[in-house]
This record gives structure tokens, sequence and C-alpha cells, in this order.
């Protein structure tokens, strides 16, 4: 179930918040430097991390899901967020270079149309990067910040979860090794955290995340889902016969 959208943006209004979003985009900075002419969509809750993207892709937009909610984005200029389901995006397909999902996939409970929709709206090579709460991390066991809610993965699960959605795990990393307090003078010590993690207790991070690359090749028939969408039929009696 997802949280409701006010709730994330409050909590990201806060002070853990903000050290959270800034600890999570360092790392998001690391795996994706330059977007520079890409076509960038963010998935879930993800417009605290697309702001350093925006007058560097080429397009930044951000989809969220209806059971959670939808705010304006961002503040200050017109609207780049837009409302849908996440089993069908609003969107055509080989249309977006970059997916990075955030709050999203741990609360999906349509996980696999979830994924087979970022895998169809991606173009031929594009990537996703994925950011969840690590079910080894101290995030996950308390639940008073969005990343203790919802259900955690490892980077083996969610590297098993994406290649059989069809895409190649490429690379891993972690964020957020800060324990999610509220004191202060903790806090103020958040890089220094992020150092010592980074480099000695990988396996604790509060998020994993998981870079993937679509794969374009076709899989056997058996293993392919039929894909169904809408479609709208005129009422009885909207046309005359043919002949008439």
């Amino acid at each position: 179930m997802f949280p409701d959208v006010v709730d994330l943006r409050e909590f990201y209004e806060t002070r853990l918040g903000q050290i959270a979003r800034r600890m999570v985009t360092r790392r998001i900075r690391r795996i994706w430097p330059d977007l520079t002419g890409s076509r960038l969509m963010g998935l879930g809750y993800a417009t605290p991390y697309l702001r350093p993207f925006l007058g560097e892709a080429e397009r930044v937009m951000a989809l969220m899901p209806a059971a959670q909610g939808v705010l304006h984005w961002p503040e200050e200029g017109p609207n780049r967020v837009v409302l849908g389901d996440e089993g069908e995006f609003p969107l055509p397909d080989f249309s977006i270079d970059r997916v990075l999902l955030v709050h999203g996939l741990e609360f999906s409970d349509e996980i696999r149309p979830l994924l087979k929709e970022i895998w169809r709206v991606l173009a031929g090579g594009g990537k996703i990067l994925v950011v969840v709460p690590n079910r080894r991390g101290i995030w996950a066991r308390i639940d008073g910040t969005p990343f203790g809610q919802g259900h955690p993965y490892t980077v083996n699960q969610l590297s098993r979860l994406l290649r059989d959605e069809s895409f190649t795990p490429e690379r891993n990393s972690g964020a957020l090794y800060l324990p999610p307090t509220r004191w202060r003078m903790l806090q103020r010590s958040a890089g220094a955290w992020e150092g010592i993690g980074t480099r000695w207790f990988t396996t604790f991070a509060g998020v994993v995340m998981v870079e993937a690359t679509k794969e374009i090749y076709a899989k056997p028939v058996a293993a392919q889902r039929v894909r169904t969408r809408r479609v709208y039929l005129p009422m009885p009696g909207a046309a005359s016969p043919v002949g008439r």
C-alpha cells in the first residue's frame, strides 16, 4: 500500500528528510553523472531527487501512482508531474531513456506489471535505477520514515527480480548509513557516517540501489505474457449499417 503523497512531502521537509535526500542524491549522481540529452522519468515519489537533472536532461518528468496521489512539481515552474496507473503508463513505447524509481517498488501490489510497463516505455538500451529500503539496514526496521515502510529488498533479491522482467543489472550501490535519528548532534555527522559506511559497512546501508539496462532480445513465446489494452467501441446504433 502506497503512503499518502502529503506524508512523503512532509518527511522531506524535515531535517532528517533533507539529509536523506542529500545522501541518496550523491549516490544517484555517481551512477548517473551526466544525463545531457536524455529523457528522464521519475516514478513513485522521485521528485526530491530529480531537481539536479533539470536543465541538464532533455526532458524531466515524474509519474506518481494513483494510489499515492499527486502534487505539483516543481513549485517554481510549469508542472512536470502526471498521475497514472502503475500498470499502464500514459506514455508511448520507447519514449524514455532513464527511469528513476524511488518510493515505488516496495509499496506496489503490481510489481511485475509495473516493471513490464517500465520496460515498454524505455528506449532500446534504456536504463532503470531502483532505490529501495535495504532489508539488512536499520532504516527498514524503524517505521517513522518512508524507508521503514513497504517491502525491503537485498541487492540479490532486487537484481533477481529485475532479471526476471528482462532487465540486466549492471551495478549496485547503497546510501543512508546514518541511523534514522532526529538527534541533531548525530545528524551533523551524516557525511562522516556516509564515508565510513560506504567503505566498511556496505551491507548495512539504509537503501540499496540497482541500475539495470533494458534487454532488447526477445524471450521465448511461452515466457511472454499477452498484453491487453482497453478498446473503446461506439454504442449500438451510433452508425448506420453498411449498405444503407
